[in-house]
Formats: C-alpha cells, sequence, structure tokens
C-alpha cells in the first residue's frame, strides 16, 4: 500500500474519527481530521490533502452540501461519501454523477471496508460507461456447454492478438509522455488479468498480472520500471500469439422428461414389486420393474429413470451392489440417484450402500412412507428447478465467461452491466443467486450487497462477491457488507460452479422448507401469491393472458367422515402429487388451505385453462381411493376460473373472482368448472 498520502476525514463523532484515524495511520496514511464543514474548509485553505472522507450528515448542513462547496474550489479530489441515510439507487447516481463521489459506504462500516476503497481512490478516476442493454439469456444444455465453452474460448483467443495490438501502442504513448494513456494501459491490463483466466488463458492471465503490477506505480505519478515491464509485455505477447482451436462436440438432444416421476425397482420378490407398483399408482409415480441387474439395464437403456430402488441382497450376498455399478456405469447414468432396501439395518450394509452412492436404505418391506419420501427425494434429485443467476459487472466479456461457465440445464444466466439497473432486475428475473463484481462504476458490490439487505424482500438472496482483491481487510469488508462468499479474479469455472451449486443447493432446501406444504408438496398461500404476482407481471410485459384457478374437493367433509381422516389425507396427497405432476414448469400450484388448491396458468385463456383442468379432473375421477377400512371409494373437484386481463390485473381481484366462480360451480351441482 502506498503510504504518505493525505487524507482529510470529516466526521463530527469522536469516537468514530478516532478509529479510523488511527487504524488509517497505522497503515501509512497522513490523516488530517475535521469535525465541522467550516473547519474542513479552513484546514483545505492551507493543507493540500489527496482524497475525502465526508460524513453525510454533518453539524449545520448535509454532506451533500459541503461537496457542492468543496467542488468550488477542489474540483478533482477523490471523495468518499459516509451515511447511513443515502442507501437508495437514485442516491447514489446524484452523489455520484452529479458531485463526483468516487465510492459512497454505509454507515455503520468497518475500518477494514474504508481501507479497500480509500486505496482505490488515488487511481485516476474511469468515467463510468454509458449504459448497456441487459446481455441476452444464455440456455446451454448439458453437453452442448463443452463445445459452447471450447468456441468461446477460441474466439476470444483469436481476439488476443489484437488486444495485445492495442496495449503495445498504448504503452508506447505513456513512454511518450501522453497525459490520460497510463490509465488507458492499466485498465486494458487489469481487465486482460482479471478476464483471460476465466476463458481458460490461464498463463495469459498470470502475465498481465505480473504486467499490471508493475505499471501500477505509473497510475500515482510513480516510476516504472520501464525494462521488466517491456519484458513481461514481451512474455504477454508471445502467449497471446499462440493460436487456440475449438474442441469440436457433437451435440446430444436434451433427453424428454416424462410428466410424472419415475422409479425403477429391482428385486427378485415379485410381490415386493407388486406393493411398488401399487404404491406408485396411489402417489403418481411411474414404476418399472426388473428382477435382475441384466433387465435393470436394459430398461434404463431404453427410456428415463429418475431414481433406483435396489434389494441389497439381489440374488445373494450383496448382489444389489454389482447391479448398482453396473447402472451407474451406463452412458448417462454415473449420477443416476440410488437407494437400497434390506431386511434389518446392519452398520456393514448401510456403509456398503453409502460408498455405492445410494443416499437413502429402506427397510425390506418398505412402508408406504418410506416408498413415497424416497421417490420424491430422487425425482427431484434427478429433475431439479432450474436455478437462475444473475451477474453484475461492468465487463461484457467476463458476463460472457461467467454465464458460459455456469449456464447449463439446470442453471440460467442473466447477465446485467450496469449496475444502477439491479433492482429493476432483481424485479424483472427473480434469481436465486447473485454474482456481483465489487468494483465497478458507480455503485460497488458492497454498496449494492448493503441496499439487498435493508430491503426485506431480498435479505434472503444469497450474494456472491467477485474481486481482484485478497486481503484481510477485503474479506472482512465482504462480509461485513452482508456478502455470502466471494470469489478472486481470474475466476476458475469448476471452482465457480462449485460454489454456486453448493449455495443454490442450500437456498433451494431452506425455501422447500419454508414454502411448501408437507402434506401436498405444492406452495404454501404465501410463496403462491408471490409467483402468481411474477407471473402476472411477466403475462402483462408479454401481453399475455394469465388464468388463475380455484379448486375444491367436491364433498371432502363426508370423505373424512365417512371413510376416516387418513383416508382424506391420502387424497389431499394424491391430488397434490397429480397437481405437481401436471402442467409446466412455468405454472404456479399452490395449496390454498383444507380442501382448496390454487393452479396460475401463464398463457392460457378460459377456454384452454377450462380444457387443461377438465382433463386433470377426468384423470382424478379415474383414480381408486381406499378407505381406512379398505373399501373403495372415487373423488372429483370443482373448479373456478379467473383470467387477467379480462377477469382484472391484480392477484386479489384475480382470487376473489376465481373464488365466486368455484362456489357458483358448487351451486350448480359440483364436479363442474366455471368459467
Amino acid at each position: 500500500m502506498s503510504s504518505g498520502r493525505t487524507v482529510l476525514f470529516l466526521e463530527d463523532d469522536k469516537d468514530l474519527q478516532s478509529l479510523v484515524c488511527t487504524f488509517l495511520r497505522e497503515k501509512g496514511y497522513r490523516v488530517e481530521s475535521a469535525r465541522t464543514a467550516a473547519e474542513a474548509l479552513a484546514l483545505l485553505a492551507h493543507v493540500p490533502v489527496d482524497a475525502a472522507i465526508v460524513d453525510g450528515l454533518l453539524p449545520g448542513m448535509t454532506g451533500a452540501d459541503f461537496i457542492r462547496e468543496l467542488r468550488k474550489t477542489h474540483p478533482e479530489l477523490p471523495v468518499l461519501f459516509a451515511s447511513a441515510f443515502w442507501k437508495d439507487l437514485k442516491s447514489h447516481e446524484m452523489l455520484t454523477r452529479q458531485l463526483g463521489v468516487a465510492r459512497i459506504i454505509h454507515k455503520p462500516y468497518r475500518p477494514e471496508e474504508l481501507l479497500v476503497w480509500v486505496g482505490q481512490l488515488f487511481a485516476p478516476a474511469v468515467p463510468p460507461p454509458p449504459p448497456r442493454e441487459a446481455l441476452e439469456e444464455v440456455e446451454a444444455v448439458g453437453d452442448d456447454l463443452a463445445a459452447s465453452l471450447a468456441a468461446l474460448n477460441a474466439e476470444y483467443g483469436a481476439r488476443l492478438r489484437e488486444k495485445v495490438g492495442g496495449l503495445e501502442a498504448l504503452l508506447g504513448r505513456v513512454r511518450a509522455g501522453e497525459a490520460g494513456a497510463m490509465e488507458e494501459a492499466y485498465t486494458v491490463v487489469h481487465k486482460l488479468h482479471g478476464t483471460a483466466g476465466s476463458y481458460g488463458f490461464a498463463e495469459v492471465s498470470a502475465a498481465a498480472g505480473r504486467l499490471e503490477e508493475l505499471l501500477k506505480p505509473g497510475r500515482s505519478g510513480g516510476a516504472v520500471d520501464w525494462a521488466a515491464a517491456e519484458e513481461a509485455f514481451r512474455e504477454l505477447a508471445t502467449l497471446a500469439s499462440v493460436p487456440v482451436k475449438a474442441g469440436a462436440a457433437v451435440a446430444k438432444p436434451a433427453p424428454v422428461l416424462p410428466a410424472e416421476g419415475v422409479l425403477l425397482v429391482v428385486d427378485e420378490d415379485a410381490a415386493v414389486l407388486a406393493e411398488a407398483e401399487r404404491l406408485g399408482r396411489a402417489h403418481v409415480v411411474r414404476v418399472l420393474t426388473a428382477r435382475t441387474a441384466d433387465e435393470a439395464r436394459a430398461v434404463a437403456r431404453r427410456q428415463w429413470v429418475d431414481g433406483v430402488l435396489i434389494h441389497m441382497h439381489l440374488g445373494g450376498e450383496l448382489g444389489g451392489l454389482e447391479a448398482a455399478h453396473a447402472l451407474r456405469a451406463e452412458e448417462g447414468l454415473s449420477l443416476l440417484p440410488l437407494a437400497f432396501m434390506g431386511v434389518g439395518s446392519a452398520l456393514e450394509d448401510r456403509v456398503a450402500a453409502a460408498h455405492a452412492g445410494a443416499s437413502l436404505f429402506l427397510p425390506r418391506p418398505f412402508t408406504s412412507q418410506d416408498f413415497t419420501a424416497a421417490a420424491e427425494r430422487m425425482v427431484a434429485a434427478r429433475r431439479p428447478e432450474r436455478s437462475r443467476v444473475l451477474v453484475v459487472d461492468d465487463d461484457p466479456e467476463a458476463i460472457t465467461a461467467l454465464t458460459r461457465a455456469l449456464a447449463s440445464d439446470r442453471i440460467e444466466v442473466v447477465g446485467i452491466s450496469d449496475s444502477h439497473g439491479l433492482m429493476e432486475a432483481l424485479a424483472e428475473h427473480r434469481p436465486d443467486l447473485l454474482l456481483l463484481d465489487v468494483q465497478m462504476p458507480g455503485p460497488s458490490g458492497f454498496d449494492l450487497c448493503r441496499i439487498l439487505r435493508s430491503t426485506p424482500e431480498w435479505q434472503e438472496l444469497p450474494v456472491l462477491l467477485i474481486t481482484a482483491h485478497l486481503g484481510l481487510e477485503f474479506r472482512l469488508a465482504a462480509f461485513q457488507a452482508g456478502a455470502d462468499d466471494y470469489l478472486s479474479k481470474p475466476v476458475l469455472r469448476e471452482e465457480l460452479r462449485a460454489r454456486v451449486q453448493a449455495r443454490l443447493e442450500r437456498a433451494r432446501l431452506s425455501r422447500e422448507r419454508a414454502e411448501r406444504d408437507a402434506l401436498t408438496g405444492l406452495l404454501l398461500r404465501r410463496p403462491f401469491i408471490d409467483g402468481v404476482r411474477a407471473r402476472l407481471a411477466e403475462s402483462q410485459r408479454q401481453g399475455r393472458p394469465l388464468a388463475l384457478c380455484f379448486l375444491d374437493v367436491d364433498h371432502f367433509k363426508r370423505v373424512n367422515d365417512q371413510y376416516g381422516h387418513l383416508a382424506g389425507d391420502r387424497v389431499l396427497t394424491r391430488l397434490g402429487r397429480l397437481l405437481g405432476a401436471r402442467f409446466r414448469r412455468e405454472d404456479v400450484r399452490g395449496r390454498w388451505g383444507g380442501e382448496e388448491f390454487v393452479v396460475a396458468l401463464l398463457g392460457e385463456t378460459a377456454e384452454s385453462a377450462k380444457e387443461i383442468l377438465t382433463r386433470t379432473a377426468a384423470e382424478l375421477a379415474g383414480m381408486t381411493f381406499e378407505g381406512d377400512a379398505g373399501e373403495a371409494f372415487h373423488i372429483t373437484f370443482s373448479a373456478g376460473i379467473a383470467v387477467s386481463p379480462g377477469d382484472g390485473d391484480t392477484v386479489e381481484t384475480l382470487l376473489k373472482i376465481a373464488d365466486t366462480r368455484l362456489y357458483r360451480a358448487k351451486a350448480n351441482g359440483r364436479n363442474r368448472i366455471e368459467t
């Protein structure tokens, strides 16, 4: 860190003044302190300073008013603005663009965070780029990802020689003493250091990093070791001149997933297989059966399987383990979810099952609850809901590299390059995780993270910061700002994927517990309403209809009274599974309460929504349920449908109208759908 720099610290809190001044002086800075605007202006009249830290609320005036006065005599002085109040993005824009504030930090802050930004103040200011349109969403599926990444790497590699050629010209202008050329050259080298590694050019990134360190003193007017810099540049140019070709890959079509979960049960006992088939029918899970390992492999080759339940002692001593290894050896099944079943719970069997990759061990014979839980867990693991990641970075190439590294059939990535548009992007895309570059024009990653943590809607959103800083002060500042994790540039693709996927999975599990009804697996009322609001906003932007449907099980009280409350629970569970297995991923399904359910169908009219529900009603009516005493019975449901925009443009209005039509359906004889 540079020493000898003088910083003005304008803060009327004596305790904070003492803490910050002591900390900055220990880090090599000279600090001049003032408690009022008048003291600060008098000090500036006879003491030269290199930067200022200004509190947002001063005795007699605001920090913003002081900066307006300051700009009359010190128009270029770098300023940090510290406040507990200026947290919205409009204030950020006013302070940074109109008053020339270099960075806004929020109280309470720690000295470590302050130190990070003080260190950045002494570089010549880089004007913020004009707002760019958000990058197009990228959707890459399965094996296409490797080919796409290879093609992108080759494209980036083909431009490296041009980039380095431009850098050579910039360095020549620096040697000639041209004003501003050093900052331009440093910016190019800094981006090469941070981005080349993300594209797979680790050696280029390392060479650019060495050159960056050599140029750094020149940014603040210091001496540059040009002999070493020229040698580092020659190394960079040599590495950048190596041709790179994209590897060829044959794309495979994505598998077509059945609407219901598919479970393969492998057991030599016909009675066990028959029971599994019966339970599958009861819980809307398709059960395939096999008696041997060879039969199981043949089934898995023919069609999609979400998971496999295998008898541990298939055909003899631990034959199930061999069957599991054979299935996992099949192409595309290396991560197939596995569960074993066996008599008793011997520790040796459980250890062997875990070693084979099984996530569950069931008793044999299994209960309905055991079977259902295993099926749900394996289906969820094999076909998880697609997560969405939002990337905010002012470098479009960095956004593209991060997008290509993460995008898959399980993760959708959206990128924006203007940090001022974050809140609008959050409202539009509803991400499951946020990747933030720390150092950007306008609000920094720290600033944005603090804003999110003060916004109730986004307080729980996982946030990962991306930075070139590695020091202790940065790490402390990152966590104090509310970040969940951080990654250092250049970002390694494998580490990026591992950290993002771990955070997404943890967030998904937490969300499931908080948002899902335990009996039916559907959304509870509050998260359902939140989901419908997002779909309604999407339908209004796109000019598409949205159908909201209220469903109610007919004569449900009679079911409980005549067949038992456990039978009633089985009805609700099965209907919940049916609703969860049908419709599309973008449709929203929930349990409203009791025997009432709600479904929102994006893009559907009253006629098409009624046809969809009619098919669901017919499927439910064809199911046979079993009472607590073993008697068979059937059920139906009634429904009411409201459609936006014709019936209203708010969730509350649509719910009220759909509920009214549901009661009309019941009054007109039940087992019908009213629009």
